[in-house]
């Protein structure tokens, strides 16, 4: 019995690993650009050596949606907001947005095939009154953060700073803590900004939309 006890007494659960924090979040209306600019993002984040976040490629099945997407939202550094012509009609998006603004992250926008000024959330009756209003204050602040713009229309496919002419701006400011500049040296000693650098490089060489969708396609 004594032995028995002794036992019992010693046992020690297994010690559980803690999940590597996201550094960047990617909120995103996927039938908008999750086969093209998010899914490019993702890509380039990830060869950077980052820990980016984007639905599809991190979750699994039986994962609880708003769990993890909320877990990511309060351990991400940085939270990326891809803006498209659909972007406004999802609930997730919203939620996700304004998640990321309350919780005070880093937001950078990017404008994809839309204006800041055509952003706006249609009150069709799906939304309390003070969800409705914590939405549209959240999309307000993103549409006057300078971001980046996307116009798949002009055959070019560059990403280019809105209202400014380095378009390595927004990007670079992914790295500007210093967890993440020490998430990117760790396996790779090159300069993060040369990383950024590099990573719109790739952006840009795609010659036109279709390329820049079925290169990086999600299969």
């Amino acid at each position: 019995m004594h032995r028995f006890s002794r036992r019992i007494l010693c046992y020690r659960r297994p010690t559980q690993t803690r999940a590597r924090p996201y550094d960047v979040f990617i909120n995103h209306r996927g039938i908008d650009t999750k086969r093209s600019v998010a899914g490019l993002l993702y890509d380039n984040l990830t060869r950077l050596k980052l820990h980016p976040f984007m639905d599809i490629k991190n979750m699994n099945p039986g994962d609880k949606l708003f769990e993890k997407i909320d877990g990511a939202i309060r351990t991400c550094k940085v939270g990326v907001a891809v803006l498209s012509p659909h972007y406004c009609e999802s609930y997730f998006c919203l939620h996700e947005l304004t998640s990321l603004l309350e919780l005070e992250k880093k937001v950078i926008p990017i404008f994809v095939d839309i204006k800041p000024s055509e952003l706006q959330i249609i009150d069709n009756g799906s939304y309390g009154v003070k969800e409705l209003q914590r939405f549209r204050w959240a999309l307000e602040e993103a549409k006057y953060t300078v971001g980046l713009t996307f116009d798949s229309c002009n055959g070019s496919g560059l990403l280019k700073r809105q209202g400014a002419e380095d378009p390595a701006f927004a990007l670079n400011a992914l790295l500007k803590t210093e967890e993440v500049k020490e998430a990117a040296s760790e396996e790779e000693p090159e300069e993060p900004k040369m990383g950024v650098l590099r990573l719109l490089n790739d952006v840009k060489k795609h010659a036109s939309p279709k390329a820049f969708v079925s290169e990086y396609a999600i299969h």
